[in-house]
């Protein structure tokens, strides 16, 4: 029997820097960043309600939201998946931003963050969303 060898190129796994995350988050539907808390945390916030943030100083993470369950997964699959720093255990993940995860799989997450906040806004706001 005769059989190809394969050969895998590893993907190399580009680092997103604050610039690219800044620009991503605000590239969705309504979103604004802010400062609430300290000059260092930057927050992206959709309507109002918080979505993802990150610290400016220091090596670059950011916290999302997402299910429960789902939020165990990931920290079980990703090392560089944590459980929020400084948030709720439950429903927020901080993410490091080491390059060991792809950057489309950390857009992913930002758009999982998004979409929950967004499905969790009164009709009316949802609907003013959708007019961007």
């Amino acid at each position: 029997m005769y059989f190809e060898k394969i050969i895998f190129t590893p993907v190399k796994s580009t680092l997103m820097n604050i610039e690219e995350l800044r620009a991503y988050c605000l590239s969705l539907k309504g979103v604004t960043e802010d400062f609430p808390f300290d000059e260092n945390t930057l927050v992206f916030k959709v309507v109002g309600k918080m979505f993802c943030m990150t610290d400016l100083e220091g090596d670059l993470s950011i916290n999302v939201k997402n299910e429960p369950e789902k939020n165990i997964e990931l920290r079980e699959e990703y090392p560089a998946i944590k459980s929020g720093y400084h948030m709720s255990k439950i429903h927020w993940n901080t993410v490091d931003i080491d390059g060991s995860i792809p950057d489309d799989f950390i857009k992913n997450l930002i758009d999982e963050s998004y979409d929950l906040v967004v499905m969790k806004l009164r009709r009316q706001e949802q609907q003013k969303l959708k007019s961007y």
